[in-house]
């Protein structure tokens, strides 16, 4: 089981460099062959960063489809995880946004963060970039 970070989806729903990997990823997570928690604080966070950037047509499809997904469950975070998620903050120099992600990594024992963030390099649990998880 893999914790999918915010930045997996927006490769490609900003057409950024990594767009072909992520995608490559994301059909696996959407076929169900590998398994993957994103976080509701990933949802909530690509929410506001698409209605800043008014890009909403490009937000409905991508909330319309986390459902279809067969191998992604979202994940609703709970003051424990935040609350874990300050110590982590304040132990290991992981910005909140990084530590709640990190926090519910530990929480599910994930076999690895999926994310081009090294923050979460050095951790106890691997971070790992798509194309390491599936071949392209």
């Amino acid at each position: 089981m893999y914790l999918v970070d915010t930045n997996i989806f927006l490769e490609v729903m900003l057409s950024r460099g990594k767009k072909e990997d992520c995608k490559v990823f994301l059909r696996e997570l959407w076929k169900g062959t590998i398994k993957g928690i994103v976080t509701d604080f990933t949802v909530h966070s690509i929410i506001v960063l698409m209605d800043r950037l008014r890009k909403l047509d490009a937000l409905e499809v991508f909330l319309k489809s986390l459902s279809a997904y067969r191998g992604l469950y979202i994940y609703p975070t709970s003051l424990s995880d935040e609350l874990r998620a300050i110590k982590l903050s304040k132990g290991r120099g992981l910005d909140m946004d990084d530590a709640i992600q990190y926090a519910v990594a530990l929480s599910i024992g994930a076999d690895a963060i999926i994310s081009f963030d090294k923050d979460f390099d050095g951790l106890e649990i691997p971070r790992k970039e798509p194309n390491q998880v599936v071949s392209l």
